[in-house]
C-alpha cells in the first residue's frame, strides 16, 4: 500500500491478511490460495505489509477493551492516511469487527468477506472451471459462528462449494444451528474447561458421519480445531481441511 501510495497510486482494495494469515504456517497458505486469484483475475489490490497489526478482536473477547480500542483507532487512522474504503478479509473475525464493531470509533468501510468476493467472481462468469475438476470429490461445510450467525453468511460459501465440486453433503447441524468449532470468543488462547468433551471434537464427528472426503472451512480458528479433531480422530490421511480459497485454486489449476 505504501509502495503503491508513493507513486500517487490508489488500489481499490486493501486485502487485510490478517494475524492467522500472516503467522500460521497453515493459514498462510490460505492466504497464498486467495492472492494466487487475486493475481490470475489482475483485481487491483494492495497489502499493509509491515503496517498491518491485529484488529483487536481477540483483546476485545478476552475482555481487554482499553487494548482493543489502542489497536483498533491506529488502525482507524492508518485506513484514513491510505484513503482506504474496502477491504476484503479471509478471517471471519476481522470481518465482523470491521463491519460492525470499527463503526462505533468512526471506522466505517465496505467490509467484503473473500467467500462472498468469489461467490461474485463466480456468479458474474470471471471465475470459470468445471465441476468435476476435483474429481467428483465429496465435500462437507463447517459454518463459522462470525460468518453464520454473526453476519448471515451462509448461501455463498455453499454456492462456491457447489461449484467447484458439486457434492455438497450438510452435517446435521448446519447453518444457524451449527455447532462452533471451539476456538472462537478468545477460546484458542486459553485452557480448556471442564467437561466431558471438547466442543471441536464433537464437532468433527458431525463432519465424520457425513462421510464425505474434504471439510471445508473458512476460518483460521475453524481450520486449526477442525485440523486437531482430525488427528485426535486419527483421520487426517483419510480425510483433508481445506480452505474454500484452496479448493477453488485447485480447481483453476493455478
Amino acid at each position: 500500500m505504501a509502495d503503491l501510495f508513493s507513486r500517487g497510486e490508489q488500489p481499490e482494495y486493501l486485502f487485510w491478511v490478517g494475524c492467522a494469515g500472516a503467522y500460521d504456517d497453515r493459514y498462510k497458505k490460505v492466504a497464498a490460495a486467495f492472492v494466487k486469484i487475486l493475481s490470475y483475475l489482475e483485481v487491483n489490490y494492495a497489502v499493509l505489509g509491515k503496517e498491518e497489526s491485529c484488529t483487536g478482536d481477540p483483546a476485545r473477547r478476552a475482555g481487554n477493551e482499553m487494548l482493543y480500542q489502542m489497536q483498533a483507532l491506529q488502525n482507524i487512522e492508518l485506513f484514513k492516511g491510505y484513503k482506504i474504503n474496502k477491504i476484503i478479509t479471509i478471517c471471519p473475525h476481522c470481518y465482523n469487527i470491521f463491519k460492525n464493531e470499527y463503526p462505533d470509533l468512526g471506522g466505517r468501510y465496505q467490509v467484503i468477506s473473500y467467500v462472498d468476493f468469489l461467490d461474485g467472481l463466480i456468479s458474474s462468469g470471471k471465475l470459470v472451471f468445471s465441476p468435476e475438476a476435483l474429481g467428483g470429490v465429496t465435500i462437507t461445510y463447517h459454518d463459522p459462528c462470525y460468518l453464520g450467525r454473526g453476519n448471515d453468511i451462509y448461501d455463498s460459501p455453499r454456492r462456491v462449494l457447489q461449484a467447484v465440486s458439486g457434492k455438497l453433503v450438510e452435517m446435521h447441524r448446519n447453518r444457524s444451528f451449527a455447532l462452533c468449532c471451539g476456538a472462537g470468543g478468545g477460546q484458542m488462547f486459553k485452557e480448556a474447561e471442564k467437561g466431558d468433551k471438547e466442543v471441536f471434537i464433537e464437532r468433527t464427528e458431525d463432519a465424520l458421519k457425513t462421510e464425505a472426503s474434504v471439510i471445508a472451512t473458512a476460518c483460521p480458528f475453524c481450520m486449526t480445531m477442525m485440523t486437531d479433531g482430525l488427528k485426535y480422530k486419527s483421520k487426517e490421511e483419510d480425510i483433508k481441511n481445506y480452505d474454500i480459497a484452496e479448493l477453488i485454486v485447485q480447481a483453476m489449476g493455478i
